[in-house]
Order: structure tokens, then sequence, then C-alpha cells
């Protein structure tokens, strides 16, 4: 005889009054599994800039002339990454689009020196509801992220790899 015998009865009985409420919660929960339907979708601008809370502005780069810039974002990457997680409001998001031949000169130098905090930096915009939005909403990918820049009036430009889609 095992010591587990004279309690089964117990837990059976405890599980025959614990079902009627179990069913009840059950009939009460189905309806929650459809509000998704409900949810507010990123196809339309309006939506975007509700999520955001900013404006989204976006442009192709002009070469050479925003080099230095972008590559002083890229060394600053780690910090940048730090601030893409505490962020929660932007007055202004910019997205700007890099010429496909960057790789060969200063920037694609950055980038290769830099690319472990790249990808932190990714994470982070990944991590953030706000940065994820506004980059999946203009079908960016997230290994296109080259580097984000912050300035002092609450706004924030990413820089990304590649042409406006």
């Amino acid at each position: 005889m095992h010591a587990m015998e004279p309690t089964a009865p117990a837990a059976l009985a405890a599980m025959e009054k614990a079902l009627p409420l179990v069913l009840a919660l059950a009939v009460l929960v189905a309806p929650l599994a459809n509000l998704p339907l409900f949810a507010q979708g990123l196809d339309s601008e309006q939506a975007i800039e509700a999520i955001i809370g900013s404006d989204v502005k976006t442009e192709e780069a002009a070469g050479a002339d925003q080099a230095e810039r972008i590559v002083g974002a890229i060394e600053n990457t780690l910090a940048n990454a730090e601030r893409v997680r505490k962020a929660f409001s932007l007055d202004t998001l910019e997205i700007i689009f890099l010429p496909d031949d960057i790789a060969t000169g200063p920037i694609g130098e950055a980038i290769a020196a830099h690319e472990e905090e790249i990808q932190t930096l990714r994470q982070s915009i990944e991590g953030s509801a706000m940065f994820y939005h506004a980059v999946d909403s203009r079908s960016i990918l997230l290994r296109d992220i080259v580097a984000v820049e912050f300035d002092d009036a609450n706004n924030v430009t990413i820089f990304v790899n590649g042409s406006e889609q």
C-alpha cells in the first residue's frame, strides 16, 4: 500500500468541486481571445504617429556631406543604445537612408569597427516599442540600422543602410 493512496480521493473531490468554477471562467475569458482584432494597426500614418507620439520624417543622405556626423553617431553607439532603452517620448524622429557605397569609406570602416555595439543598438531598438514601430512601419529591417543620433531638443535620427522603399 502506498502512502499516496489515501489522499487520491481527497484530491479528486477537490478537482470535482473546482471544475464548475474553471468552466465558468473559461466561458467568461473565451471572448477575450478575439481582442487583437480590435488592436490598432500600423498601416495608417495616423496610427504610427499616435504610437510614436512624434513626427517621423524620412530622407536620403547626401553622401560625403554627412559622413563625419554619421561616423560620430556610430562611435557613440553604446551611449545611444542606452538612450534608446530609456526614451519614452520624442518630438521628432528622422530616418536617414544611407547610399549603398558607404562600405568602402569612413562610414564603412566605423561600422566594421563598432559591429558589436551596433548589434546592441539594434537589440535596444527591438526592445523599444516606440523605436521598433517607427522602423518596422517603414519596412526597415533591424539589420540595416547603422546608428542613432540624439540631439538636445528631444529629436532623434536613425541612420539606415539602403534606400527608402
